[in-house]
């Protein structure tokens, strides 16, 4: 695939791959948005906040949405590698096995081992590596056996299939005011924002949410061009070692601005919601984290969006966090 800039992400291109997303068969779901105000979750700001529940997603997170515009514009029977802490890689290789495709996912040592055998238990092979080695393996697996590598956030088909999840967004709430998006390499955040923006919400504000730990995204706004990092986080999901390329370039773009979360804030979070009946894993509560804890500015009489944006974590996970 030759290389592309944000100027070729086109609201055609985007509404396209949306439609490829509602008609996949791997049954991409249109998932529920609920008001902040239905539930017991605490609030300090006076604000009207709408939840977007892609923890409800077909496996288990938004990842589904990239990989069914991804493999659906790739040769059938393809035998694929590609590196992921988790949740791409349970989409991809639900994917593999629908498709009848060879797969491989690359997992740093840190993704929690449930993620591996679930992975393995759809049929596609598993290695686990340092963080800093993963790129590595890809490229050893693609020059030695012959393997397509396909990204799992650096890639523009990726990132057309997350902008269905914008798209979503704005059927229920058609001019939000600011709207609050978790950030590991950037595909969702990017493909959100590039949906919302692009759809005439010129006035919306779009956040990007790291881990203080993992913020190859923040960094790379500070240093003006994609940056890597020895990325650390409980947020395993949000920990890549480098934030993307055409993503970076597309958040400088649409995005107001990259905020932090402590792992401590996210821990809270994913404790906060679980009380209040929302099973989250901790990547997924990061754009939350950012709202319950005062780092989004000037969101006061505001119509906000927050994506809670994975729920793949096990009971055993859960027995970690504090009550």
């Amino acid at each position: 695939m030759g290389e592309v800039s944000a100027d070729n992400i086109t609201m055609q291109m985007l509404r396209e791959a949306c439609e490829t997303v509602r008609c996949s068969p791997l049954d991409v779901i249109n998932t529920p948005i609920i008001q902040w105000c239905q539930t017991t979750l605490p609030l300090n700001t006076s604000c009207n906040i709408h939840i977007k529940l892609e923890n409800m997603q077909r496996t288990g997170s938004f990842k589904i949405r990239g990989v069914a515009n991804q493999f659906a514009r790739r040769p059938k029977g393809g035998h694929f590698v590609t590196m992921s802490a988790g949740n791409y890689g349970k989409s991809f290789a639900y994917a593999c096995k629908h498709y009848g495709s060879k797969g491989k996912v690359v997992m740093p040592e840190t993704a929690p081992i449930s993620r591996s055998i679930l992975i393995q238990s759809l049929g596609v092979e598993v290695e686990r590596v340092p963080t800093t080695h993963l790129m590595d393996v890809v490229n050893r697996s693609v020059q030695e056996d012959s393997m397509i590598f396909l990204h799992s956030f650096d890639d523009p088909d990726i990132i057309a299939g997350h902008a269905s999840l914008g798209f979503e967004i704005l059927e229920v709430v058609p001019y939000p005011d600011v709207v609050v998006v978790c950030c590991g390499g950037g595909g969702l955040l990017a493909g959100v924002a590039a949906a919302i923006k692009l759809s005439g919400c010129e006035n919306t504000k779009i956040y990007g949410v790291e881990p203080e730990g993992a913020c190859t995204m923040y960094k790379s706004f500070i240093e003006k061009k994609p940056v890597g990092m020895d990325a650390q986080s409980i947020a395993s999901g949000l920990a890549p070692p480098f934030a993307g390329s055409l993503p970076y370039e597309l958040c400088q773009k649409y995005v107001e601005n990259i905020v932090l979360v402590t792992d401590e804030e996210i821990k809270s979070a994913v404790s906060t919601l679980y009380k209040a009946g929302l099973v989250v894993e901790p990547s997924g509560t990061a754009a939350f984290a950012a709202i319950i804890n005062d780092k989004i500015p000037d969101i006061n009489g505001k119509n906000v969006v927050v994506i809670l944006s994975g729920g793949n974590i096990g009971k055993d996970e859960l027995s970690n966090f504090p009550d």
